[in-house]
């Protein structure tokens, strides 16, 4: 590992494919940078990608090409690199892209991409060799589904090779959303593929920054303490030789990094406290944090262990076809009224509602008593199915709701008129062994193949590490662990409030799965909320989600805990039948809970 002890300032400018285009000139002009980053792949993405790629728009995140059409040429003055991972399904096309607006602009960038994720010509091979693709969540065979896209997730490797090579633009497909933090900072660091410590907190700087103004005080429970609200800036990782770094963003920028806003954003999208990466392991519950001074965050201890043998992949296959209507149910019986639109609406679709793949009917009840406008005094009764039958689910479903509109109960309305249905994609996440997926490294015409992993020296996953490595974490990592039972808080004076009050939440998808993080802002409340916050008591808050299974794990060091609810989003984000697909706002759900908080917390 290098002595060098200059920190490498790494910049987000992007937290999605939407996020807003002024954010790579922000981060380019606002103040010294070293790398010009962002993430514009989520699950979902990939499937978008797929739908421009075959409408003959290429498969590629077009805002990227825009952005460096704004910053290219300061970032060559600069010499600021640039590691995007917005090639997405053609990271060939979108490097050529990028050329021709260096083309236009008279500028040389010398210019890489990664390739090598794409899996979906190889599926057929693979599974002939053996590897049937099981289901991550379900343990299901992949079996002769037919995908729209396959990708694996590679690591950081393949980047860290294109900036050795002399690239100032690199352009990947699917790699991790940590991978371009990881490349970039290993390049500087000349770290070795062993470096486990340092690799890992790299993972986690890359895991922090990756939303982009998430870190900066975006989605925060405690919003109303962040300033800047309105516009927050984008965040920055210092990284250091050893993988601590500082987390902080421009001066003079809307937001804050605090510990608040930092831990919320540690919580996102997560599993258990041992992160799989192709790169390496990271331990979540190693992580210290500490405020190094107003927007420093610093970010320390992280330890790492050998990467995984398996490497994950994401396959987006079409799942058929879905429709929905919602009628609005007002003011009084409003149960009543339900029952009687269920019993016609189902009554009058051929076959019912078992004559779909699947039917859902949801009734939210957003009305109030002895409500104070037009508005409050309406619940919203909705249909959704889908099927692979695309007739089934178009107008001849939604007719049947217009057709009702003279003839059910009274004040009947809608949200819409009828429409035809849409198609929708199912992500199905599995694994395969590392050293079966590779980064191919394209510059100036030379194609290199680079390991995604250094599968000599990996563990298998789910497996207990050694007391060599951190004995704690096998426990820890145990879903539905028991929180450790205390005489702390018994008998203290208790007052009924909010638990959003006294925590924090940040909430997201996993595939098919929601993840709840919830955090304290003292030790104290954590004390209680660790104690207090078992699985079983999740249940008995969000009792909706009764059905499913949820696994808990621990983070003490960050004081927070993270629960995961299995199946929540059905086959993933694109196919959710929810009003929040991607449980975004499960959190602040959460958070609007009353219980029996100790008054002293309070």
């Amino acid at each position: 590992m290098t002595t060098n002890t200059t920190p490498l300032r790494i910049a987000n400018c992007s937290g999605f494919y939407g996020d807003r285009i002024a954010g790579a000139r922000e981060m380019v002009e606002g103040g010294p940078i070293d790398v010009l980053t962002g993430d514009w792949l989520a699950e979902l993405t990939m499937l978008i990608l797929a739908k421009t790629r075959a409408g003959g728009r290429g498969g590629f995140a077009r805002t990227f090409v825009t952005q460096m059409e704004q910053v290219m040429g300061t970032c060559l003055e600069k010499g600021i690199k640039v590691v995007s991972n917005a090639g997405g399904l053609d990271p060939a096309g979108c490097a050529d892209a990028v050329r021709e607006v260096a083309a236009k602009l008279g500028l040389s960038p010398r210019i890489a991409y990664v390739a090598g994720d794409d899996l979906l010509p190889r599926l057929g091979e693979l599974q002939a060799a053996g590897h049937p693709l099981k289901n991550l969540d379900t343990g299901e065979d992949y079996g002769s589904r037919s995908a729209v896209t396959a990708n694996a997730y590679l690591g950081g490797w393949g980047i860290t090779h294109a900036l050795n090579e002399g690239a100032d633009i690199v352009i990947t497909g699917r790699v991790t959303d940590a991978a371009v933090v990881v490349g970039p900072s290993a390049w500087k660091f000349g770290w070795k593929r062993d470096d486990w410590d340092a690799l890992a907190g790299a993972v986690v700087a890359g895991h922090i920054i990756e939303c982009g103004s998430q870190a900066t005080g975006g989605n925060y429970s405690f919003f109303q303490e962040i300033p800047g609200l309105e516009h927050p800036g984008f965040p920055i990782a210092e990284m250091e030789a050893d993988g601590s770094f500082v987390i902080t963003k421009h001066a003079n920028t809307g937001g804050a990094v605090t510990l608040g806003t930092v831990t919320s954003q540690l919580l996102y999208e997560i599993q258990g406290v041992r992160y799989m990466n192709p790169d390496v392991v990271t331990h979540f519950d190693s992580i210290a944090l500490t405020q190094e001074g107003p927007d420093r965050v610093r970010v320390s201890n992280i330890r790492g262990e050998p990467a995984p043998s398996t490497t994950k992949v994401c396959i987006n296959y079409e799942g058929g076809f879905r429709n929905s209507m919602t009628f609005c149910l007002t003011g009084l019986d409003i149960e009543e009224k339900a029952a009687l639109v269920e019993r016609t609406f189902w009554g009058k679709q051929k076959g019912g509602r078992d004559g779909f793949a699947q039917a859902t009917t949801r009734l939210v009840r957003s009305d109030k008593i002895d409500p104070q406008t037009n508005e409050e005094a309406v619940a919203l009764l909705s249909f959704i199915v889908k099927d692979p039958d695309e007739r089934k689910v178009g107008r001849a479903f939604s007719n049947v709701g217009t057709e009702m509109a003279l003839s059910s109960y009274p004040g009947m309305f809608g949200t819409g008129g009828p429409g035809g249905s849409s198609s929708y994609g199912v992500y199905w996440p599995t694994l395969i062994p590392s050293d079966l997926c590779w980064s191919e490294v394209v510059l100036d015409g030379k194609n290199t193949v680079v390991e995604n992993t250094l599968v000599e020296n990996t563990l298998v996953e789910n497996t207990p590490t050694t007391a060599a490595t951190r004995s704690s974490v096998s426990a820890a990592d145990t879903p539905n662990q028991p929180a450790p039972t205390s005489d702390t808080w018994t008998g203290a004076p208790t007052t009924r409030v909010a638990i959003g009050r006294l925590v924090g939440a940040r909430s997201g998808d996993k595939g098919g799965n929601a993840n709840l993080g919830v955090f304290c802002r003292s030790a104290e409340a954590f004390t209680w909320l660790d104690e207090f916050l078992t699985a079983d008591r999740l249940h008995g808050l969000l009792t909706d989600f009764a059905a499913r299974p949820i696994r808990r794990y621990r983070l003490p060091n960050i004081w927070s805990l993270n629960f995961v609810i299995e199946g929540l989003l059905e086959e993933g984000v694109a196919a959710s039948t929810r009003m929040d697909g991607q449980a975004k706002g499960l959190g602040e759900y959460f958070r609007s809970r009353y219980v029996d908080v100790p008054a002293s917390l309070l």
